[in-house]
């Protein structure tokens, strides 16, 4: 590691991130694998419908934007979801493939059939939601459990045991629950599973060692954004030692979302000091992919790859960003390219200021405007900004420079 491991020529995180103090304690596995829900869990999200051209197109790019699995979707929802499955299985793609299943042998035989190398097999971990929800007795789902993931791991699969709702339920009921699981069914990996984003980072921590003592599997994390914690949860459980992260394009997925994937790696990249391989220029591509065969428009602030994040409306921000040049990570966390976002921009509206006039007469070709001239037509910018409650357009800058420069604008 470097002697700045928190200042590169890419990024420009905090000193502190690094300290011994905060790092001591950390057990950041050695690889790290990034497993990738979108085409499964962020289709769930109301009015999201991919259809399998979609499906393959985006594992495509996930694959080619070096995501390592690919949970291509739940074969038993649909012949398209079938077709999809096994049509991404059979690509040929660099990442691996897994399916999803309930806790059910003819799912189980519909991912075998599809060709994945994996499976997530999910049961309702809480009795409470078991008892009510699905008004089956807690013995019929311990039962399936153990007969179904045998059957996947006998027929060649891997094994992700997930339970469904696990942080509203007892601990005590839940390690029993996994324990029996495991050693009467198979599992390789056990999902840490926050189903409706409802534990604390602390209460993560505290989850994900309780759950590394009892089984000695490796472990991974799915967490969701109902209250916004699911990128730090991720986090704290991957300190703690998970070694897989599920997660999604732009935190698409039922309800809130999922943990996003650029959020997530940027974090471990810039945060930790964690390359995990994850080829996050492709980031932007990928996320405007996504959100164009999902219908879902993302806010224009969204983290990594929102589409006004390079924007720069303040006046003081922009004499920043004029006065750095080059050295972008002064006035940005890290530079637009690790991102695949565009070059800054300065852009006029209510909170420009004189630098931003400045910069936008030089597009015009004025490099000589008079300070008392820049700051009538800096005036008038904040009183078409208000008016329209939006930023200038290129025309309607034009007209204010006209009426106080007459003859200098063609």
């Amino acid at each position: 590691m470097s002697d700045t491991p928190w200042k590169t020529d890419s990024f420009f995180s905090s000193p502190w991130n690094y300290l011994p103090e905060v790092t001591e304690s950390f057990e950041l596995p050695q690889e790290i694998t990034i497993h990738d829900v979108t085409l499964r869990d962020g289709e769930q999200q109301a009015g999201v419908e991919f259809t399998a051209d979609d499906k393959l197109r985006i594992a495509e790019a996930l694959s080619e934007g070096g995501i390592h699995r690919i949970e291509a979707g739940l074969p038993a929802v649909s012949p398209a979801d079938t077709e999809a499955v096994k049509r991404i299985a059979a690509a040929g793609l660099d990442a691996e493939i897994y399916a999803f299943s309930r806790c059910m042998v003819s799912d189980v035989q519909l991912a075998i059939d599809c060709g994945v190398t994996g499976v997530i097999m999910e049961v309702p971990a809480s009795h409470h939601l078991i008892e009510k929800a699905y008004r089956w007795p807690v013995e019929r789902a311990i039962e399936a459990s153990i007969e179904s993931t045998k059957f996947a791991h006998e027929n060649g699969l891997k094994v992700t045991f997930f339970p469904i709702d696990a942080t509203r339920a007892s601990m005590t009921q839940l390690l029993d629950d996994l324990e029996t699981v495991a050693t009467n069914g198979y599992v390789d990996n056990i999902g840490l599973v926050d189903t409706f984003g409802v534990c604390s980072p602390h209460a993560i921590s505290y989850y994900t060692r309780r759950v590394k003592e009892r089984l000695d599997v490796p472990l991974e994390t799915h967490f969701h954004m109902d209250f916004g914690m699911g990128v730090a949860n991720t986090l704290l459980a991957a300190g703690e030692g998970a070694s897989v992260l599920q997660t999604t394009v732009s935190g698409l997925g039922e309800r809130a979302g999922n943990a996003p994937t650029e959020e997530t790696v940027l974090a471990l990249l810039t945060m930790y000091g964690k390359d995990i391989g994850v080829k996050t220029e492709k980031f932007t591509e990928i996320a405007r992919l996504v959100a164009e065969l999902s219908g879902v428009t993302q806010p224009g602030n969204r983290p990594v790859t929102g589409e006004r994040l390079f924007n720069v409306e303040s006046g003081i921000i922009t004499t920043w960003v004029k006065n750095a040049g080059t050295e972008l990570t002064e006035p940005f966390p890290y530079r637009p390219e690790l991102v695949g976002q565009p070059q800054p921009e300065s852009v006029l509206g209510k909170g420009s200021g004189i630098d931003s006039v400045a910069i936008w007469l030089g597009k015009l070709g004025i490099h000589d405007a008079e300070t008392k001239d820049i700051e009538t037509i800096l005036f008038e910018v904040k009183g078409v900004s208000l008016a329209k409650k939006g930023l200038l357009d290129e025309d309607e800058f034009r007209a204010i420079v006209s009426q106080v420069l007459p003859g200098r604008v063609s």
